[in-house]
């Protein structure tokens, strides 16, 4: 599904941890690392797709994740014609995306990279979150930053479990 201007509908997904880092895939085959993305199904809405995404490449359902926030408006990247499915190339310019900041409240063993029969990833990290774009296939760069910074007001404190528990100690003569 294309829209008249030649952008086909998607979804980003920016999931972090409790020290507000940011899941980071590596590309199957591939060098290059990534935030879970993917096309918005006739019919979906943008929540929709982003859940339906979450489990195709990361395994994780909604019980496991908090929604802590999403974008305004849609974000646009034009793809060179040269990543192109040949029988796009005559009404297709890019995606647009409407991307969501969310909190891993499950655990790490919960991502599953395998959990659909088309493994978009085969490798995961936690990163920073103002995460170096080395890594990002170029096309792309500009709306991460984008996303980043537009979804950075809705990232709580990052919690220190051992850093609380020692403050705790300390304070109660422990």
């Amino acid at each position: 599904m294309v829209d008249r201007d030649g952008y086909r509908p998607n979804v980003g997904i920016i999931i972090t941890n409790a020290r507000n880092q940011v899941f980071w895939g590596k590309r199957i085959r591939q060098d290059s690392w990534q935030f879970p993305q993917g096309g918005i199904q006739h019919g979906e809405t943008p929540e929709q797709a982003m859940y339906r995404e979450l489990h195709e490449e990361v395994g994780l359902q909604p019980n496991h994740v908090q929604i802590l926030g999403r974008t305004r408006e849609w974000m646009r990247y034009d793809v060179p014609q040269q990543w192109t499915k040949r029988e796009w190339r005559s009404n297709y310019k890019g995606q647009k995306q409407i991307w969501f900041l969310l909190r891993l409240v499950g655990r790490d063993c919960d991502v599953s990279l395998r959990a659909s029969g088309h493994p978009e990833f085969d490798a995961w990290r936690w990163i920073e979150y103002w995460v170096e774009m080395d890594s990002v296939i170029e096309f792309k760069r500009d709306v991460y930053r984008m996303a980043l910074n537009e979804l950075a007001r809705f990232l709580p404190a990052p919690r220190h479990p051992a850093r609380n528990d020692l403050h705790r100690r300390v304070a109660s003569g422990h």
